[in-house]
């Protein structure tokens, strides 16, 4: 873990969101001693759970990580008390995300959990005036966009994951349509009636195209509001990204928290709360039938001399 606190860490995080890399950033802003943490100390947690910078001890980083990663996933930001149950009993601000940890240092901390993901990247395929609306309307959002003419465009024009609005209107509309969809993108939506969408598709099948990605297109694109004139359809075509945006339906680029296949379990230290390697590193402990694993000798050794008093509240996930 590289060692950064503060400004090093935000400029390092500018950095990365202007390469479209996907973190969370976490800020202290609160603690009570004796934790490590100290206010305004932050850390970049990658989707992958690395961090860069310093957010907390032993017992408090991998309980961040963790929730990093939730947070990066569902992309709304989060507030977290973490600390002994007798220090954090009390009364706890509305929309806190109370984790307690019996860590030995007694300390705790405030700390605050915010996604910074890539921003959507949108192909408008066409040439009209619409297609050209709808670019500075999804600039204006902050988001990316690139117009391609359809004569020219190929599937090599969109980007993993790429959002893709076929509006050729009646110039080259099969090919692009074949085109993007060689593309998979994220998301894909044809400019059109839909009696004009229909016989795109059906021209699409009988050259062997997947059904499975015909399903895929939407048309006509963008959310029905009614008569609106030709350049107004770019406003029908935002307000759909937008909304499926919000509803968390449109895939992001750099945003991948599944763990990977030969991940190393984990467990729960039942003394503690820290999540651990389910490993021998992890000290591991036989009761009854049961491993359990620990952060340190201390936490083993505590459990040993009287292992009911740590198993009575325990989830049924501290044990492996």
């Amino acid at each position: 873990m590289e060692h950064h606190t503060g400004w090093g860490v935000l400029e390092q995080a500018a950095a990365m969101a202007q390469r479209d890399e996907a973190f969370a950033l976490a800020t202290v802003v609160w603690r009570q001693g004796p934790s490590s943490g100290k206010e305004c100390n932050r850390a970049i947690v990658t989707a992958s759970g690395e961090v860069h910078g310093w957010i907390g001890g032993a017992c408090a980083e991998p309980v961040i990580v963790r929730q990093a990663r939730e947070v990066l996933a569902d992309g709304t930001p989060r507030l977290l008390l973490l600390g002994p149950p007798d220090q954090i009993g009390g009364a706890v601000r509305e929309g806190t995300t109370v984790v307690p940890i019996s860590c030995q240092s007694e300390g705790a901390l405030e700390v605050f959990l915010e996604p910074v993901r890539p921003a959507p990247r949108v192909v408008v395929v066409g040439r009209s005036p619409m297609a050209h609306t709808l670019v500075d309307l999804v600039t204006a959002l902050g988001w990316r966009a690139k117009l391609v003419d359809g004569a020219t465009f190929s599937s090599q024009d969109v980007p993993r994951h790429g959002l893709v609005v076929v509006a050729t209107q009646g110039h080259h509309d099969e090919q692009a349509l074949e085109q993007a969809l060689t593309a998979e993108p994220g998301y894909i939506a044809l400019v059109g009636s839909r009696k004009r969408g229909e016989a795109v598709l059906g021209y699409l099948a009988d050259r062997g195209i997947d059904q499975e990605k015909l399903d895929m297109v939407r048309v006509p694109a963008g959310v029905d509001l009614g008569h609106v004139s030709h350049r107004e359809i770019a406003v029908c075509v935002l307000a759909e990204l937008v909304k499926l945006r919000a509803a968390g339906e449109l895939p992001i680029d750099g945003v991948d928290v599944a763990e990977p296949a030969d991940k190393t379990a984990e467990a729960v230290d039942p003394v503690c709360g820290m999540t651990v390697p389910a490993d021998e590193s992890s000290r591991p402990f036989e009761y009854q039938g049961q491993t359990y694993y620990f952060c340190c000798p201390g936490c083993r050794r505590a459990f040993s001399r009287g292992p009911e008093a740590y198993l009575s509240d325990q989830p049924e996930e501290a044990r492996c």
